[in-house]
């Protein structure tokens, strides 16, 4: 009786770290999106659209690699989060110095790969004006430094997460998209060639967050204080890790990199600025997702240590639940009133970016459930047939598109072909991970599915109504936002959760009024 008291109450402190980061990340994400769309507003008039298209292309080719890092980092976050749910601190020490040096040879590594396969693919392949080949050339060179340092820091952004001290990392984003912010603006005055400027301005950004990182973690973490220690034993284990779900991030990697260059080679830098923009709002808006996921990643990993699988499971649950929900409230109006909003953030709206930027974002909706579920089966350690099926799969979305591309189809054909794609590559990660975690099924489709189903169809109803009755002008957009902002959280409360969540919103809820009238009598 005393252990199962001394557990939900340690459950009740997870949960309340959860929400307080969540929270946390919020805000935090608030505050970058808007920073972030204002800049990206401001960059793209001071760049024009060429310059913006060819700056997202070509560094693009940096991400072509950046699936090497991908890998690493998901293997250094899952077993530093491990050790420190089993509390070994003299091995969360080896594991954190170990990664340190692995992420320096791959930064050499990445370099070696740029200056070769990716110098050749940019002097060759790509469509790029004759008068912006030199200025591609630099901004390709400052985009390898810049890619190399957010490789070195991943391990100290790992540690702060696997920590859970999310305000920290919530701070020093901010101070991140605030000097992104003033990049804008400086690029927009400057006399110099604005690409290579901003190139330049955004690779000094990465060395202050670098440094900022370096110092935080040395001040509040013993096991982050970098000493030369390699152990053998420790890197073949996390080398296995990374090898297996190299796999899963090349695929991520192949898709956003290669439908990029794909665009470029068959319709030029232009089309590469629609999906620039359209990316840009797609991080904006998912972003608030993330914050509930990386908020219990930690507890995810750390509860699978401690042989807590009930508790997993319910993390797992609710945090695909929790983040499909958020992820509809934010973006269903932007579903609806694409075309103005666009038009309203950057004036001049790109050929193809509506289409665009709607698709992506159904997407992203349906894949919003596929973190918590691959969190889930990486803290097992077991990801071999995981990340071989569902490599698999997604990497199927480039050469199809390739083949509808070359036959004339249209450029929406290769999103369209990725959004089937990820359909696929959901119901098989279910049936593997349920498979192999042994989390029920039934509760899954009826407790999850079914309730996210239900939400989406009823929510869409009236929107849909007044999409097509009401003439396009800001007045529908207000109406269908609000429209949205009301009928959203109502099908959650009364479809999409369940009583004993119904019960402990209504407690909150009565506490936070409590609050409020006591403070203001």
């Amino acid at each position: 009786m005393k252990t199962a008291n001394k557990e939900e109450a340690q459950s009740s402190i997870n949960n309340k770290r959860i929400a307080k980061n969540t929270l946390i990340l919020y805000f935090r994400m608030l505050f970058s999106m808007l920073v972030s769309l204002y800049t990206a507003r401001i960059v793209l008039i001071s760049l024009g659209i060429e310059d913006y298209g060819i700056y997202s292309v070509v560094g693009g080719i940096i991400g072509m690699f950046g699936f090497l890092n991908t890998s690493m980092a998901s293997s250094t976050q899952r077993f530093l989060s491990f050790e420190l749910g089993t509390g070994n601190i003299y091995t969360l020490k080896k594991i954190f110095n170990t990664s340190v040096f692995i992420h320096f040879f791959i930064s050499l590594f990445i370099l070696i790969l740029c200056e070769t396969i990716g110098l050749w693919f940019l002097n060759t392949q790509m469509v790029i004006p004759d008068d912006r080949i030199n200025a591609a050339y630099w901004v390709f060179q400052l985009s390898i430094l810049l890619g190399m340092v957010m490789i070195i820091s991943v391990p100290y952004n790992a540690i702060i997460i696997a920590n859970e001290k999310m305000s920290a990392f919530a701070y020093i984003s901010m101070v991140d998209v605030s000097l992104k912010l003033l990049v804008a603006f400086l690029i927009s005055i400057t006399i110099f060639d604005k690409l290579i400027f901003y190139a330049i301005l955004l690779f000094a950004i990465a060395l202050i967050n670098r440094l900022i990182y370096v110092i935080y973690c040395k001040w509040n973490f013993k096991e982050a204080r970098f000493e030369f220690i390699w152990d053998k034993l420790i890197f073949k284990k996390m080398a296995s890790f990374a090898g297996w779900s190299l796999i899963g991030n090349l695929s991520v990697s192949a898709i956003s990199q290669g439908l990029n260059l794909l665009l470029n080679v068959f319709f030029g830098p232009i089309l590469n600025a629609a999906r620039g923009i359209a990316v840009q709002v797609q991080n904006a808006i998912g972003g608030f997702a993330v914050n509930i996921q990386m908020a219990m990643d930690p507890q995810i990993t750390k509860s699978y240590a401690k042989k807590e699988l009930k508790y997993m499971q319910s993390l797992v649950f609710n945090s695909c639940k929790y983040s499909f929900f958020l992820l509809l409230f934010i973006s269903l109006p932007l579903l609806f009133e694409t075309e103005l909003i666009l038009t309203w953030w950057i004036k001049i709206v790109p050929e193809h970016t509506v289409n665009f930027l709607r698709i992506i974002l159904l997407t992203t909706l349906v894949d919003s459930i596929s973190h918590p579920l691959n969190t889930s089966i990486r803290a097992t350690g077991e990801i071999r047939k995981f990340e071989l099926v569902l490599g698999a799969i997604l990497l199927l979305v480039v050469p199809i598109s390739f083949i509808f591309l070359k036959f004339g189809a249209i450029p929406e054909a290769v999103f369209i072909i990725h959004l089937v794609v990820v359909i696929i590559a959901q119901i098989t990660r279910v049936i593997i991970v349920f498979s192999i975690m042994k989390f029920s099924l039934d509760v899954f489709i009826n407790q999850i599915v079914f309730r996210i189903g239900v939400v989406t169809l009823f929510s869409v109803l009236i929107p849909i109504f007044l999409y097509l009755v009401l003439p396009q002008n800001w007045i529908r957009f207000l109406i269908i936002t609000a429209a949205c902002g009301i009928s959203i959280p109502i099908n959650i409360y009364w479809l999409g959760i369940n009583t004993k969540e119904r019960s402990l919103v209504k407690i909150k809820s009565k506490q936070f009024y409590n609050r409020v009238i006591n403070n203001s009598k």
